[in-house]
């Protein structure tokens, strides 16, 4: 395979959720916005929002939301990434023209947009010698956080991402095979079985060394475990409630 600094750095993601106590200037926090308002965004609507959290009792009020997850609150600058037609409904509404924005399509653009600027902008930590993990407990409580936040309609949290200096340098977790994944031309079934045999072997391995033995997991049945009930069913009642899929 090709190699570059960029692809080194993309190819060496793992999550951190231990930082030092190394603040973040305000000169990489700028750094880290540009590079996400810089992503890539269907036709153009830039459906997307960054709230920038840096108050430490709104951090902890947040992780809070988020499941007592505590590296929102000791990290040293948090970040929450919105889907928002708010600025499009405006512009519509003050040019006299109709607003059609509340199909399924359009809450796809705002999360995809959302998505693509929260890689491109912890990328760009990363690129600064920070590391960061995404928060997609952020949609735990979605009201909640809307509330705190002062989200306005047309508005809702997709993900947060926690930033700062690494205090920690775990194993990366091993991903799925390639064959189970990458097809060409046509996607190809009859490679799954045994891609995702083997791939529960990897990963067995991967947590029984992480736990020093104490635990043997495999993929297969952690992803069972995880569709055997619906996640978070109360995200789609609270997008409705935020001007869509009406």
């Amino acid at each position: 395979m090709e190699h570059s600094e960029t692809i080194d750095l993309i190819q060496s993601h793992r999550s951190i959720r231990a930082y030092t106590e190394q603040e973040v200037s305000e000169s990489a926090i700028e750094t880290i916005v540009a590079s996400g308002r810089w992503a890539p965004s269907s036709h153009h609507v830039q459906a997307y929002s960054i709230i920038v959290i840096r108050d430490q009792e709104m951090k902890k009020q947040l992780a809070a939301y988020a499941g007592n997850q505590k590296y929102i609150e000791t990290c040293p600058v948090f970040f929450v990434i919105c889907a928002d037609y708010y600025r499009l409904k405006y512009t519509s509404e003050k040019l006299g023209s109709p607003f059609a924005a509340s199909e399924l399509e359009q809450v796809i653009v705002g999360v995809v947009d959302a998505a693509l600027v929260a890689e491109n902008m912890l990328l760009a930590a990363r690129s600064l010698g920070m590391g960061g993990v995404m928060i997609g407990g952020i949609r735990n409580d979605q009201e909640a956080v809307a509330k705190l936040l002062g989200l306005p309609d047309y508005t809702f949290p997709v993900m947060g991402l926690c930033v700062g200096y690494p205090a920690q340098q775990p194993e990366q977790k091993p991903r799925l095979p390639k064959q189970a994944v990458v097809h060409y031309e046509k996607y190809n079934t009859s490679v799954i079985e045994e891609a995702l045999a083997d791939y529960d072997e990897i990963t067995e391995r991967y947590y029984e060394s992480r736990s020093e033995g104490k635990r043997q997991d495999k993929w297969s049945r952690q992803m069972a475990n995880y569709f055997a009930k619906p996640n978070r069913p109360e995200v789609e009642e609270f997008i409705r409630k935020q001007g869509f899929l009406k």
